[in-house]
Formats: C-alpha cells, sequence, structure tokens
C-alpha cells in the first residue's frame, strides 16, 4: 500500500472515529449554549448508553435488526437520565455561580462512574460488546468495516435529524431564543425550564448513540470507558467553538482525523497528548475556537 492510500485509509478511519466524537460534542455544545454549563458528565451518558445496548444485544442476540433496538431502547432511556440528572443536580444551582455547577458535574460523573461499578448488573470487570460478525468492504482501493459503514449512516442520519429539530421545528427555536437570552425568551411566553430538559435529553440521546457506536468500534464496555471519550468529545465541542452546532461536528471530525493520522504515523502512545496539545493550541491562537464567535460578558 502506497504512501498515500496509507494516508486515504488512515483519514477514513478518523472520519468514522471523529464522528462519534461529534455526537458526544453536540451534547456538550447544546447544554453550553442553552445554560452555559459544561456538564462533563456527559461522557458517563456515554457508557450508560453502551451498557443499554450491550443488555438488549446480549439478550436478544445480535442481528441488524437488534442492532437497531439497541438504538431505540438505549436512546430514551438515557434522555430521561439526562433529564433527571438535570432537575436533580444542575437546576438547583441554576442561579448560583458556575463554580457550583462545574463542581456538581464532574461529582456526577464520579457518582455515576462508580455507582455504575458497584451495580450488580454491571460491575468492575470489562465486558466483551456484542457486534456483528466483521466484514470488510473495497471502497475505491480501501478498506471499510461493516461497523464504519453503520457509524457513518447512523451519525450522517443523526446530525441531519437534529438539524431539522434545531432550525426547523418550533422546540428549535426555542432552543435558540433560550440560548440568544432565557430572560427575554420566558417574557415571551417560552418555557425555559421545559426547553433546558428537552436540551438535556436530546444531548444525552446522542451520546447514548455514540456509546453504541463506540463499542462497537471498540467491544468492550466498562464503567469508566466514558472518560478519555467524553473528554476528547469536550476537545472537539471547544475546538470547533462551544455553543456552535456545527463547530461541534467539525471539530469532532477534525479531531478524529488528526488522533488516527496520529496513531498511523507518528505513534499511538502520542495520539492522546496530540488531542489534547491541539486543544492547548486552539485555545492559544482562536480561543472562541473555529466558528465559534467573541461574546461579551454582560455586567
Amino acid at each position: 500500500m502506497g504512501v498515500i492510500q496509507q494516508i486515504l485509509q488512515q483519514t477514513l478511519n478518523g472520519l468514522a472515529l471523529g464522528g462519534i466524537y461529534a455526537l458526544l460534542a453536540l451534547g456538550y455544545t447544546m447544554v453550553y449554549g442553552i445554560v452555559k454549563l459544561i456538564n462533563f458528565a456527559h461522557g458517563d451518558i456515554l457508557m450508560l448508553g453502551a451498557f443499554a445496548g450491550y443488555f438488549v444485544l446480549n439478550y436478544f442476540g445480535v442481528t441488524p435488526g437488534t442492532l437497531v433496538l439497541s438504538f431505540i431502547i438505549s436512546m430514551p432511556v438515557c434522555a430521561i437520565i439526562g433529564i433527571l440528572i438535570e432537575k436533580i443536580c444542575y437546576k438547583p444551582l441554576r442561579d448560583s455561580p458556575r463554580i457550583n455547577a462545574l463542581i456538581t458535574a464532574i461529582g456526577v460523573s464520579l457518582f455515576l462512574e462508580n455507582g455504575a461499578r458497584v451495580l450488580p448488573v454491571i460491575g468492575p470487570n470489562p465486558r466483551v460488546f456484542p457486534t456483528l460478525p466483521s466484514v470488510t468492504h473495497n471502497l475505491f482501493g480501501l478498506g471499510i468495516s461493516r461497523v464504519q459503514i453503520l457509524v457513518f449512516i447512523i451519525t450522517i442520519g443523526l446530525m441531519i435529524i437534529l438539524n431539522y429539530i434545531v432550525n426547523y421545528t418550533k422546540i428549535g427555536r426555542a432552543m435558540r431564543a433560550v440560548s440568544f437570552d432565557q430572560g427575554a425568551s420566558s417574557l415571551m411566553g417560552i418555557n425555559v425550564d421545559r426547553v433546558i430538559s428537552f436540551t438535556f435529553a436530546l444531548g444525552s440521546a446522542l451520546a447514548a448513540a455514540a456509546g453504541i457506536l463506540f463499542a462497537s468500534s471498540y467491544p468492550q464496555v466498562e464503567p469508566y470507558m466514558g472518560i478519555m471519550p467524553g473528554l476528547k468529545a469536550f476537545i472537539a465541542a471547544v475546538m470547533g467553538g462551544i455553543g456552535s452546532i456545527p463547530g461541534a461536528m467539525l471539530g469532532g471530525f477534525i479531531l478524529g482525523v488528526a488522533e488516527t493520522l496520529t496513531k498511523g504515523f507518528i505513534s499511538s502512545q502520542l495520539a492522546d497528548a496530540f488531542a489534547f496539545g491541539f486543544l492547548i493550541i486552539i485555545l492559544v491562537v482562536k480561543p472562541t475556537g473555529i466558528l465559534g464567535k467573541p461574546v461579551g460578558e454582560k455586567v
């Protein structure tokens, strides 16, 4: 395989990984855009979604139909969990200093990880995630696996649905209004609490889908599996411009490609260091991110 073909192959692999990061980054950026909160428990929603998919596939067996069923079950389950987290943990702190909510988010993350670890149905030991038989197809001389095809189809489909919800529905217009000015939105008759809950539900559902795709790509599930993908998705959201939905998508794909190229041509051990170094460079060169806009602080 020539150098150009190797680069194209690694780029294709990176786009598949980046799609997972992008789905997860969308939850970060939507929540931040609405309530200005970095929800560090978001990566652990990925873990819960992966385990929900694991139980469905382990019970019914692995077929294309049951794989679809795993998404249908895990996404609403994680959406409900997202709503409960917002109502119980974040809503009481909405008028408190942001540092309080940030510390709470870290606490929720630790609670979910260690709570899953002591639950008898999950436990501390890694489990093999059930997957379809591995099949690799030839695409213009490049190898693309069945899992990667699934990642592309699900990721692009969910992004199209999200774009439609945000831009062409009543709740989407309400989300954009609340992100611009909560007080004015409330005066105009928008139920701000309902919009915030819907945002958490939508972001958590996307995280559940990302969890199943991530576990299908790396077939192992355990309570701490969401930490690193969560951090990298946060990097993707910041890179694209925190609060920008197109920015989160772009940041996810860029990070996925950069990480895969680093693994393929430099060192797999340096991939994580490169991702965090990339974040530092972006914050130094363009603190608002690629598609982010400077926002004045109200005083």
